[in-house]
């Protein structure tokens, strides 16, 4: 724990420069007599680590001292490796960056680590896209990856679903999120999400502006804004409104249905389960219990469960001659 913490100090000095004993102690949690035993390790380890005394003190690293990085135990260097996706960062323009990136890490990683990420490497693969989903094509990925790093507004002539399909929007891009192979821009003001690949047209100039002037306009990006709790919170609505009705069902022993929730807790004498599931719709749901064939039966609502039984008679009966038959 101790070996740990002191690289976190290490690498916390390189990435931020000059830190107070209280702010490290607030960045690894702990006290401030605990930071200032590791400082005094470190230097006994031969650490080019200083003190400046005073109000504006710290400690910093001798300019130009870096660590190896052989603090690194074997499950972060998996984990580094393993969360380097190739695709992403292609598309975003930064491929050979990543690639070069983890080849400097690799080359200062002990000998057993480097072992290790090889295997991680070697054995697993990242792919975030749906199986039958084609790629998205997202032509202006990398101009709005641009605009996010440099905190420039774009307008764009986006596609939405409802009319007017066709919309003009300014946008102050705060962060992109990839999300089943989907790149989504969440953008001020708001924010609001929009899909890239519903980008149609997209320009740093103001369309609607009669100035002849090339300046790019720039944005102040909220204070605070946290992009993962706002993805966090956005798919949470996103659920919560697209599933506006409820299924009561049984379900069988060896069959599984996403967001199902158990009504009664109890398992019924033929071992199936009485079943409450959030639906989009009677028409989304039709086709979605449809899938699981015998193994469900839908109680709940009566337009649903007669929609099913229409569709399983009009099956029976175009599938009945077969039988008869005694076709194959």
């Amino acid at each position: 724990m101790k070996s740990s913490r002191l690289v976190s100090i290490l690498l916390l000095l390189q990435t931020r420069g000059r830190m107070t004993a209280a702010q490290l102690a607030e960045a690894l949690e702990v006290s401030v007599r605990t930071v200032y035993r590791d400082v005094e390790a470190l230097g006994a380890a031969g650490v080019p680590l200083y003190g400046d005394a005073g109000h504006a003190g710290g400690y910093r690293l001798l300019d130009g001292y870096r660590t190896r990085l052989t603090g690194l135990t074997t499950d972060e260097a998996e984990a580094l490796f393993l969360a380097g996706a190739p695709g992403p960062a292609a598309e975003l323009g930064l491929g050979p960056v990543l690639a070069a990136a983890q080849l400097k890490v690799r080359a200062a990683l002990p000998a057993e680590l480097r072992e290790h990420v090889d295997r991680v490497s070697g054995r697993f693969h990242l792919d975030a896209p749906g199986w039958y989903a084609d790629a998205d094509e997202t032509p202006f990925l990398q101009t709005v990856a641009d605009a996010v790093w440099n905190n420039r507004v774009l307008y764009a002539m986006y596609r939405r679903w409802r009319e007017p399909t066709d919309v003009r929007r300014r946008l102050e891009p705060y962060g992109l999120v990839l999300k089943a192979g989907r790149w989504y821009v969440v953008a001020g003001p708001g924010p609001r999400t929009f899909r890239v690949d519903q980008i149609l047209e997209l320009t740093t100039a103001d369309p609607t502006s009669t100035g002849a002037s090339d300046s790019v306009e720039e944005f102040v990006r909220p204070e605070g804004f946290d992009l993962t709790a706002y993805w966090t919170a956005h798919q949470r609505d996103f659920h919560d409104r697209l599933y506006r009705g409820e299924a009561v069902v049984r379900l069988a022993p060896w069959a599984t249905l996403a967001r199902a929730v158990p009504v009664n807790g109890r398992t019924e004498s033929d071992g199936w389960t009485l079943m409450s599931v959030p639906i989009e719709s009677v028409e989304h749901a039709h086709g979605e219990f449809l899938r699981l064939g015998a193994d469900v039966e839908v109680l709940a609502p009566p337009e649903l469960r007669d929609r099913i039984a229409r569709t399983v008679a009009q099956l029976a009966e175009r599938y009945g001659n077969l039988l008869t038959d005694g076709g194959d």
